[in-house]
């Protein structure tokens, strides 16, 4: 059964009150004099999920009229890219439901509730490749679908690595690979790589070691 949360001073308050994919401290850009603006009236839960919620927002407009808008409620995640001395990365390869074939990305994995992005990162590398990193660097943090998804990807850098063992959960299937970074950035041009996180980390990564 959907639920309706009416009133614009007590929305937040009673929706986070048992909210599963909690309202996290996104990060935010620069507000410039003029920008667009949008308040919430009304916020209904439609669906709850393992892994996601979507509700319908009544919110009103700057010009003072009302839209609706549907939105999907997630976690966060985080990726990160594991990269050795000689400039190979490992990728892995993993099927993916929604487009039915195989995707090249790199390690990554949703946050569990009030979990650290670097922990979420950390963690992931181990269990999808095994690998341990002496030093983790921030790359940013994306907003993969800002349309309709209040979804925000934390992106990092893994060198200094040292393999130990994989930890895959149950029901987790893929393949890892490790392919110079060199030529990941050429499966990016040539549109082989269509993971949105894998790109902009490559990318960024790439520009982070001056390729």
């Amino acid at each position: 059964m959907s639920e309706i949360v009416s009133g614009e001073d007590s929305i937040n308050e009673s929706i986070e009150s048992r909210e599963p994919y909690p309202h996290i401290e996104f990060p935010s850009n620069d507000s410039h004099p003029g920008d667009p603006t949008e308040h919430i009236i009304n916020r209904t839960r439609l669906f709850t999920g393992r892994v996601f919620a979507t509700e319908i927002m009544d919110v009103r407009l700057q010009d003072g009229s009302v839209s609706k808008r549907e939105i999907v409620r997630h976690n966060g995640g985080a990726t990160i890219v594991p990269l050795d001395e000689d400039m190979n990365v490992y990728v892995v390869r993993q099927f993916r439901a929604p487009f039915q074939q195989v995707l090249v990305e790199t390690p990554a994995g949703k946050l569990e509730i009030d979990e650290n992005p670097r922990d979420c990162a950390i963690r992931e590398l181990r269990e999808e490749t095994g690998l341990i990193a002496d030093h983790v660097e921030d790359l940013g943090c994306i907003f993969p679908s800002p349309g309709y998804c209040a979804e925000a990807l934390y992106l990092f850098l893994a060198t200094g690595l040292h393999q130990g063992e994989r930890s895959l959960d149950d029901g987790e299937f893929l393949n890892v690979e490790k392919i110079p970074l060199t030529e990941l950035l050429k499966k990016i041009e040539e549109n082989k790589i269509r993971d949105a996180k894998t790109v902009i980390a490559l990318l960024k990564t790439a520009r982070r070691v001056g390729l």
